[in-house]
């Protein structure tokens, strides 16, 4: 497992980042997700695709955007975007890994070296804002819809660059194919999914899948398939040891969270004792505030895997949660001593020791944000968190520096540049926080430039 660990994560920052978030019913915007447990799975799924394609895993970026709709693109280098309606909607690892196949098949083929350099440094806000105008502008075949929504992107002039041709589609899957067989792998979900996706096209444009208007599905591609697991020796490979129960966990939880709490119950209901179906039962009834059975069903799952990190981490966000960070306290530490290399369950525990407000606790709740940090910098929420401890020790120049580097992930490049120069006055001149300071302020003014 590599030490830096894969980023997913999605198009709107919160204040909850380090966990995975219900939906609010008053959110108007998409939020971010982030989970240690989804993102280890997306990895194991990942990495050996990379690596038979000659990608670096930890230079490949993959964001989960909360969206219902199945949808997968690559932009901007080497990232990739996957809707959580795809993963929910996914029926195996099989064909999970194989769009992560044609996707890597798009990076490794150069099909986005027409985009525009801006677009190659945006931000993923920009990114996604840019995705919608097209996706609008498809369903509705009014090109004004989608330059309206894809203003929010570097340039509104490429909101066409992800429209993919069908040459450029099949060479795609041409390259998922080899890719998969490469890692002794099958086609077949690839295959499933482009079947599924087939069916959408006797919709209306306007309900069919994003996937669908941007990756044109073609009855050559499907055949092309079939012709290839005809006569490859691992058409009928089945998924790597572990793989089927991750993926299972991993749709539980996402629709644990992202799914109305009676739809869960519907979905996964108490006639079903299985891991993954009590895992969503556990998380739709947190989510509807019984905590005495959310309790007993979080305890019933330790009580089957009491080494499992993940079950301690759902534990303690229960309780955190039901106002309870006193008694949170010892799962997410349990949660930590079993994976203590997970940077977003470090951030989780000091999340509830800085609550507790207990100075015997502090020190520590620094060392578990700086030990996230060094793996995952680009965590906004963790920065924060980083202030406030620093500033309830009286460690005001650190505190400074690390609020200048959550404005700057944030995109306030003004309050980025205000703390970092707060910073700099109070650390020791040449010092590796006062440098770390002066780069944030370059980079806060670099940020000023490209928005003017």
């Amino acid at each position: 497992m590599s030490n830096r660990l894969l980023r997913v994560c999605v198009i709107v920052v919160v204040a909850l980042a380090a966990t995975l978030v219900p939906p609010s019913a008053s959110a108007q915007r998409v939020q971010i997700i982030r989970d240690t447990e989804i993102e280890r799975t997306i990895l194991a799924y990942s990495t050996p695709v990379f690596r038979a394609a000659g990608l670096d895993p930890t230079a490949v970026e993959i964001y989960l955007v909360r969206d219902n709709s199945i949808n997968a693109f690559v932009a901007g280098g080497q990232r990739m975007f996957l809707n959580t309606g795809l993963l929910m909607q996914s029926e195996s690892p099989n064909q999970l890994i194989g769009v992560i196949a044609h996707e890597v098949g798009h990076i490794e083929g150069g099909h986005l070296a027409r985009m525009h350099d801006a677009m190659r440094n945006a931000t993923v806000e920009a990114i996604i804002g840019l995705v919608a105008g097209i996706a609008a502008g498809i369903a509705t075949g009014r090109a004004d819809v989608g330059s309206a929504i894809a203003r929010t992107g570097e340039e509104a002039a490429l909101r066409t660059f992800l429209r993919y041709t069908r040459t450029q589609e099949g060479a795609a899957d041409s390259a998922a194919m080899r890719l998969l067989d490469a890692t002794g792998q099958s086609s077949r979900g690839l295959l499933q999914f482009l079947e599924k996706m087939e069916d959408q096209e006797l919709l209306a444009v306007g309900r069919q899948d994003p996937y669908l208007r941007t990756h044109p599905i073609t009855r050559e591609r499907i055949e092309a398939l079939k012709a290839h697991l005809a006569r490859s020796r691992h058409a009928d490979a089945p998924s790597p040891a572990g793989f089927d129960e991750m993926h299972g966990r991993m749709v539980a939880k996402l629709v644990g969270f992202l799914q109305p709490p009676d739809l869960v119950l519907r979905r996964y209901p108490e006639t079903d004792t299985s891991i993954e179906a009590r895992y969503a039962r556990t998380v739709a009834w947190h989510r509807r505030a019984d905590l005495q059975r959310a309790l007993a069903e979080v305890d019933a799952l330790l009580r089957l895997e009491p080494q499992n990190a993940y079950f301690h981490e759902l534990k303690g966000q229960i309780l955190f949660e039901h106002g309870r960070p006193e008694q949170a306290l010892g799962p997410y530490q349990a949660a930590v001593t079993l994976i203590p290399d997970a940077p977003l369950l470090r951030v989780e525990l000091a999340r509830v020791q800085i609550a507790l407000d207990r100075p015997d606790l502090l020190e520590d709740a620094v060392r578990n944000l700086e030990a996230g940090l060094l793996r995952d910098r680009s965590n906004a929420f963790a920065w924060r968190q980083l202030a406030i401890a620093h500033g309830r020790l009286g460690n005001m120049g650190d505190s400074a520096l690390a609020q200048a580097e959550e404005a700057l992930l944030t995109g306030r490049a003004d309050a980025a540049a205000f703390h970092a120069g707060k910073a700099q006055q109070l650390l020791p001149r040449g010092s590796r926080g006062w440098l770390q300071a002066q780069d944030v302020e370059r980079a806060a003014e670099q940020q000023q430039r490209r928005r003017n």
